[in-house]
């Protein structure tokens, strides 16, 4: 045994004889004795097997009891790491002296009764083991709604354990046991031991064989090919010490000759027609083999299944060689204690007494969420409101009864006192079992407790005051179009303004004249086309792409702005005094929020000053703050989650609106100890109850129809003027096109100038020079006609009409364009020009009319001018 083995090593290191032993404590290493050879399984390479079955069945914490030894002990961290991978807690570690007396082992199992653990794993040599289960008969320990799983030794020397034992007080215990796959070799050497058995002891019942002797039974076989190997055929004598002066009896025995012979032959040896089956010795460990799953019914056990480190667990196991094949990866019908078949969640409310306590805040407002009174008469703490409510159908849902009893808890009104951050904290501290309420699931807080999956939607947003009705304000028309855009128009009109002179000014009489009629022509030209009331005729190409393009961004820019005052001006809005949290903290504004919330930190991230903070616990008190605002006592705006800006604005919706960006956040949760096995029931029961009838029933319950108020409907407002971003395009367009004119013009002009600059005269004499032709009048290249003779004879008339009418000859210009216009193709500029006050002249009247009649139209024409 373990506890036997340490002296027995010990010794074999000092004679240097080999030591087989069928020990399996780990505390007993090989590595460090090395005449040490393991004729058994270590107890830790079962923990994977068991971690394996844990996890099936979903059992969040189990209980470790073991014995007091180092056989017991040595399991314990072993397992405690392989549960840990699979995200178990061992809740609690009970250790049994093997004296123990059955006072003290139904005392510790009363106590382990008190936990809400319901998952035992026993890891007791067989003796001790016998008193544990009928103490915990006796306990009612072995009824319906406990788990229990006994380790490899135990199970393995069942025989060993008294038949009313295993029938009184082990019904429904899975174990753990190495697998002894069948053989010949088996079945002969089983006949015979049972034979020899019988004749040795024909007084006793008869013992079936374990793996343990077979194992030893392998061990010597292995001994013996070792011997063989080795070539000794007699057994040498030790090699005495020189001198027997001051020697104890063990000194004295002196030291073996071959015992490092047989090391170095067993060391590393391989039984492959061993009674346990593969009997592989690696470096003096036994490697390890399946392990068989069985399940305690009646007299004695039922193979349930099979694992293996490969393959898991397994249904059934068909030993092909070293090759493990899967037939199926589930166990067997189980029968758990109590003769139930329904598998143990693993956990139980205590039988102590006590019933669930649960935390819940008690304020001085928002009774909407949650309401806490205490029953004068009785002391009973009754919860109401939303969350209460939701809790409540929660708990219906369970497929179990949890008793429960509610604990206020006061959030204070004072600042810098106890807050949520507390009431959750008293879970940690164990003073609550859980904690029900309007209480926000924030990752700082599930560092230390595990929260159910939200039963609310939640964000942080803020409610600011609205402002009057814009539609009185005498300067409502400058408000559809923000002070960028209405700045970048102004320009653009000024610029397309230059550009259009720029391209007219030598060609075109209607853009020369005086420097304030050209700077006046610019503005007009430019700012008339806002409502297409230009009249002066265009005739270069250039000009009129410019115009095109620049009156398509008209017509866009006047359509918008017309749609959106139109919108102020017809529909009534709510609009806040501000839209954005940053013009809060650019202007100095005093922020509110709800007392106790965590808000206050987020507001402190947002780089609010904490001085400019004020607290509030009722709707009443919102109200009053925000209608005093910043500068009488009041604030600019209250900061909350959703859910209560919600139920604030459908009081008050037409005093005050919400205002963007919103903040998500996880929404309400139950909050419980970390690891908690309840968490997983109550998170599947809160999807229940959200996703059915209840949760809209209990929502009308408490808040009514959100869309009661029909002047806002809660969402976010952000401006509505128009942003010069909308129309950036179209500027850009505009901007590219008229450019690209004025280059063109540039280019053309001075290449068709190309001598002024080819001359060795000085820069300023040549910029002189080329402004100076800018600023002539150009000869209209329309006005030659391509009948000289047409044009002289028109020419001659108009002067011997001159003669006839001398007050009108003076005053004649040399050459007036709608005469010129009127020879040659016959065709009319006026027809080209952007736009023209009257309808040009026919082709066949300017032809076929008399002299005077001509004369008098192109008298008509000029004099006016």
């Amino acid at each position: 045994m373990s506890t036997q083995t340490d002296f027995v090593i010990d010794l074999g290191n000092r004679v240097k004889v080999p030591i087989i032993s069928p020990a399996t404590s780990p505390l007993l290493s090989v590595k460090e004795n090395p005449y040490f050879i393991r004729g058994a399984l270590r107890s830790s390479c079962q923990t994977k097997a068991i971690a394996t079955i844990v996890k099936k069945y979903n059992w969040r914490e189990v209980v470790i009891i073991y014995e007091d030894s180092s056989y017991g002990i040595g399991i314990v961290p072993h397992l405690t790491d392989a549960l840990l991978e699979i995200s178990t807690l061992v809740s609690y570690r009970s250790v049994i002296s093997p004296i123990a007396n059955d006072d003290q082992i139904l005392r510790e199992l009363y106590k382990l009764n008190t936990m809400q653990t319901r998952v035992f794993i026993v890891h007791l040599q067989p003796f001790l083991a016998s008193r544990l289960f009928l103490k915990a008969k006796e306990a009612g320990m072995m009824r319906s709604g406990y788990a229990w799983l006994i380790t490899d030794v135990l199970t393995s020397l069942l025989d060993l354990v008294d038949h009313s034992v295993i029938e009184s007080s082990m019904q429904g215990v899975l174990g753990l046991k190495p697998y002894v796959p069948r053989s010949n070799e088996l079945d002969n050497f089983t006949k015979r031991w049972r034979k020899r058995f019988r004749q040795e002891y024909p007084d006793m019942d008869q013992v079936e064989l374990n793996v343990f002797g077979l194992w030893a039974y392998d061990s010597i076989t292995s001994l013996a090919e070792a011997v063989e190997k080795v070539g000794t055929t007699a057994i040498p004598k030790l090699k005495k010490p020189d001198t027997r002066e001051n020697l104890t009896d063990l000194h004295a025995l002196g030291t073996s000759k071959v015992g490092s012979l047989l090391i170095d032959s067993m060391q590393n040896s391989v039984l492959k027609t061993g009674l346990s089956g593969d009997f592989r010795i690696v470096d003096r460990e036994l490697q390890p083999s399946p392990y068989q799953i069985v399940n305690i019914i009646g007299k004695g056990e039922r193979s349930i299944g099979f694992w293996t480190e490969k393959d898991g667990i397994l249904y059934k196991l068909k030993m092909n060689g070293k090759t493990a094949k899967s037939r199926n990866k589930q166990l067997g019908a189980i029968i758990w204690p109590g003769e139930s078949t329904i598998v143990p969640r693993g956990w139980d409310i205590p039988t102590s007494g006590k019933k669930l306590r649960v935390g819940v805040p008690v304020k001085g407002g928002l009774e909407q969420f949650i309401k806490v009174e205490r029953d004068p008469k009785t002391q009973a703490v009754t919860a109401t409101g939303f969350c209460a409510d939701v809790f409540e159908e929660v708990i219906q849902s369970l497929p179990y009864a949890v008793p429960y009893e509610f604990i206020p808890f006061p959030i204070p009104d004072r600042l810098n006192l106890l807050d949520y951050d507390d009431l959750v904290h008293k879970v940690t501290s164990k003073d609550y079992d859980a904690v029900v309420g309007d209480v926000t699931i924030l990752a700082s807080r599930s560092e230390y407790v595990d929260f159910t999956l939200p039963f609310s939607e939640s964000g942080i947003s803020a409610v600011v005051p609205v402002r009057d009705d814009d539609r009185k304000n005498a300067w409502i028309f400058l408000k559809p179009l923000k002070s960028e855009l209405w700045i970048t128009t102004g320009a653009f009109f000024i610029f397309i303004g230059f550009v259009v002179w720029v391209l007219e000014h030598r060609v075109n009489r209607e853009f020369r004249g005086p420097k304030r009629k050209q700077v006046g022509m610019i503005f007009w030209f430019s700012f008339s086309t806002l409502v297409f009331a230009h009249r002066e005729r265009v005739t270069s190409n250039l000009t009129r792409f410019v115009l095109i393009v620049w009156v398509f961004v008209v017509l866009v820019l006047t359509s918008s702005y017309t749609a959106s005052l139109t919108s102020m001006l017809t529909v009534q809005q709510l609009q806040p005094t501000i839209t954005d949290l940053n013009d809060l903290i650019k202007n100095g504004e005093y922020v509110g929020y709800q007392k106790g919330s965590f808000v206050k930190d987020v507001l402190k991230r947002m780089k609010f000053d904490s001085s400019k903070f004020r607290s509030y616990s009722t709707l009443e008190e919102y109200n009053d703050a925000l209608s005093r605002g910043s500068k009488n006592g009041g604030v600019g705006a209250i900061v909350d989650e959703l859910p209560y800006l919600r139920l604030f604005l459908k009081k008050y919706c037409r005093k005050y609106i919400m205002v963007g960006p919103t903040y998500k956040t996880a929404g309400f949760g139950f909050a419980f100890p970390k690891g908690s096995p309840l968490v997983p029931d109550f998170s599947r029961a809160v999807l229940k109850v959200v996703e059915g009838k209840l949760m809209n029933n209990i929502i009308q319950k408490w808040f009514g129809n959100e869309t009661d108020c029909p002047e806002q409907d809660g969402m976010a407002i952000t401006s509505d003027s128009l942003t010069l971003d909308s129309f950036k395009g179209l500027f850009l367009i505009a901007g590219v096109s008229a450019g690209s004119a004025l280059l063109l013009f540039f280019f053309s002009f001075l290449y068709q100038n190309r001598d002024i600059l080819a001359t060795d005269d000085s820069i300023g004499k040549k910029l002189f020079a080329i402004a100076k032709v800018f600023d002539e009048e150009r000869d209209n290249s329309n006005s030659k006609s391509e009948n000289p003779e047409a044009n002289e004879s028109q020419t001659a008339t108009l002067f011997a009409a001159g003669e006839a009418s001398p007050e009108y000859l003076p005053d004649l210009p040399s050459q007036s364009p709608e005469i010129r216009n009127s020879d040659g193709l016959g065709a009319s500029p006026a027809a080209e020009g952007f736009s023209t006050t009257e309808p040009g002249t026919p082709v066949h009247e300017t032809i076929t009319g008399t002299v005077e009649e001509r004369l008098d139209r192109a008298l008509q024409e000029i004099v006016p001018r």
